[in-house]
């Protein structure tokens, strides 16, 4: 439920910030449209996940635990029941908007050089196929949580989230170093590297809060740590949700 009041706190504070006049000179009102109809669905996108979520983890331990089999009946009965079905897509839907945002910051920082593209591109529409499989799957009455191809979508999410940082950060630093070399010719001049440093900084503080935190569940589905496993999927749209806003706030607010 923290995590959920967090996600909502920053939603308000992303969507007051990008309707403000930016600071610094920031160009973030060209697309505010955009990054409020983005932060706006994501939002939904986020909490009806985590409605149905708190909602069947309440029929697991209070409403239906007399049942045979008793809560770990229910579990692997997960998707027996509608409301876990909206929940599994709304988390994939959610899912590919924020990849997608990742996929486009991408496309800007290296100017859509196709050697970056072409491979980001493609590990994109790979997450989206086994995205796709995995509702599929499910939808046979499958034991969610023992899906391979769940793990696999996880993974593949980690995976795409820490290439897109390594591709970004490693971009910045390049053209932070070109600055100063640039600047360096000039006798009296002297570079401030500020702007660089925050930008890589709130690249690397998103990545490892979601990325840790999808880590631990896919240890604790490996593990078949229920109680666990149960915890950190009833909140992971929530982080994910919380890594993109801190940076749109920052970057709306100046960056600095």
């Amino acid at each position: 439920m923290y995590v959920l009041g967090v996600f909502t706190l920053l939603t308000v504070q992303a969507a007051i910030a990008l309707m403000q006049r930016p600071r610094y000179g920031g160009k973030i009102a060209n697309n505010r449209f955009v990054l409020l109809f983005y932060i706006f669905i994501t939002f939904a996108l986020g909490t009806i996940d985590y409605a149905a979520n708190a909602r069947y983890t309440e029929m697991i331990w209070i409403d239906l635990r007399d049942i045979p089999g008793g809560p770990l009946a229910l579990i692997e009965s997960y998707m027996d029941f509608r409301i876990n079905v909206i929940e599994l897509f709304t988390y994939f839907v959610m899912g590919w908007c924020m990849q997608a945002l990742l996929l486009h910051r991408c496309s800007v920082i290296w100017c859509r050089a196709r050697s970056v593209m072409v491979p980001m591109i493609a590990l994109y529409i790979a997450m989206l196929a086994v995205s796709i499989l995995i509702l599929i799957q499910a939808s046979t009455s499958a034991t969610f949580f023992n899906i391979n191809t769940l793990l696999l979508y996880l993974c593949m999410e980690v995976g795409f989230t820490l290439i897109y940082t390594i591709l970004a950060t490693s971009r910045l630093l390049v053209m932070r170093s070109q600055m100063k070399q640039a600047v360096a010719q000039y006798a009296m001049a002297r570079y401030n590297s500020s702007t660089y440093d925050t930008v890589i900084l709130m690249l690397i503080e998103s990545a490892m809060l979601y990325s840790v935190f999808c880590v631990i569940l896919i240890v604790s589905i490996v593990s078949h740590s229920g109680g666990v496993t149960n915890l950190f999927y009833l909140s992971i749209t929530s982080v994910q949700g919380i890594a993109q806003l801190l940076i749109i706030i920052r970057v709306a607010r100046g960056g600095r």
